[in-house]
C-alpha cells in the first residue's frame, strides 16, 4: 500500500548555505547543524536533507591518487556491464561494490583536489544512518538523509541525481492495490520517491554552486523512525538476474555470436543456450521489423 498522507500542499526546497571544502575525518552532523542556524531554525519537524555523495565521501577520507583512477575502477567493479571505447579512451558502465550500475563505478574527478579523484562511500545507508541519527539526537526534530549521486540513465541523454544511501525515509511509495483517478486497480506502480526527492534537490543545489546539502519540506509522511535492519536505498536496487538490460549491445552481440558459434560446432542437433529466442514465426512482431512489446 502507499505511504498514508501522500497529498500535500506544496513543496519547499532549499540550500543550507556556508558549508565550505569538506576534508577527511571531519564532522558532518555539526557542519551541516552550523549551517542550519545556531539552533538549527532552518530545518524543522519532518525535513529530508538531501546530502550530496561527494561530501560524505571526503569526511570519510575516499580520496585516492588520480594516477591509480582506472585501477581503482576495476577495484570497485563487482560486474562489467556494458564497454565503449573513444578517443580518450574506454568508458566502462559496471556495477560496483555498492551494487551501483554507473559510469566509471562512481569513481569521481570532479570538484576534488588537482591530482585525486574521489571513491563512493564505503556503505551510503551506513553514513546516511549515523548522520540522520546525529541530526536528530541534536535537534529533537524527525528529520531524514538521503545521500545522492548523479548518474546517466539508458535511454535519455543527460544526468540526474539518484538516492544512493537513506535513512529515516521511505524511498519506495508502493501503490500496488491501490485505485488511480478512475477506479482502476494500480498492479505495478511503485513510486521511486527517494530518487524523486534527489533529483528536486539537484535543481538547485547544482554541480558547481558549493551547496551539497539541500532541505526538502512538504513529504514529512515519508518521514520514518531510523531502522538498523531498514535496507535503505539498496531497496531502490534491482537484481541484476531479473534485469532486461542485464549486458550492454556489444557484450549482447559478443556472447550472442560465441554461443553461435559453439552451437553450430556442436552440430545440427546442439541445444540453444538456455533462454536464448526461439526464431520469429512469419508475421511476428521480429519477423517483420515491427515493435515488439515491452
Amino acid at each position: 500500500m502507499g505511504v498514508s498522507g501522500a497529498t500535500g500542499p506544496g513543496l519547499e526546497v532549499f540550500v543550507l548555505p556556508g558549508i565550505g571544502e569538506i576534508r577527511a575525518g571531519d564532522d558532518l552532523a555539526a557542519i551541516v547543524l552550523t549551517a542550519a542556524g545556531p539552533t538549527a531554525e532552518l530545518l524543522a519537524d519532518g525535513d529530508i536533507l538531501a546530502v550530496t555523495s561527494k561530501i560524505v565521501s571526503k569526511a570519510e577520507g575516499r580520496q585516492v591518487a588520480a594516477t591509480d583512477r582506472e585501477r581503482m575502477i576495476t577495484a570497485e567493479t563487482v560486474r562489467v556491464v556494458a564497454t565503449r571505447a573513444h578517443p580518450g579512451g574506454v568508458t566502462r558502465i559496471v556495477e560496483n561494490r555498492q551494487g551501483l550500475v554507473m559510469a566509471a563505478a562512481g569513481v569521481d574527478a570532479s570538484n576534488v583536489a588537482a591530482g585525486t579523484v574521489l571513491l563512493l562511500p564505503v556503505d551510503p545507508d551506513a553514513s546516511a544512518r549515523a548522520l540522520c541519527a546525529a541530526l536528530r539526537a541534536a535537534t529533537g526534530l524527525r528529520l531524514g538523509v538521503l545521500i545522492t549521486d548523479t548518474v546517466g540513465r539508458p535511454w535519455r541523454d543527460g544526468q540526474t541525481d539518484i538516492t544512493i544511501g537513506a535513512a529515516g525515509v521511505a524511498v519506495l511509495d508502493d501503490l500496488r492495490g491501490t485505485a488511480d483517478a478512475h477506479g482502476r486497480r494500480l498492479d505495478v506502480t511503485v513510486a521511486a520517491v527517494a530518487d524523486e526527492i534527489a533529483g528536486a534537490a539537484d535543481l538547485i543545489k547544482g554541480k558547481t554552486s558549493g551547496n551539497p546539502v539541500a532541505v526538502v519540506r512538504g513529504l514529512a509522511h515519508l518521514v520514518v523512525p531510523i531502522d538498523a535492519a531498514d535496507r535503505g536505498a539498496r531497496r531502490l536496487l534491482r537484481d541484476s538476474a531479473s534485469d532486461m538490460f542485464r549486458v550492454g549491445s556489444a557484450e549482447a552481440y559478443a556472447d550472442g555470436y560465441a554461443a553461435g558459434l559453439a552451437a553450430a560446432s556442436a552440430g545440427p542437433a546442439a541445444d540453444l543456450p538456455e533462454n536464448a529466442p526461439s526464431a520469429p514465426a512469419k508475421g511476428d512482431s521480429a519477423a517483420t521489423g515491427g515493435t515488439a512489446p515491452a
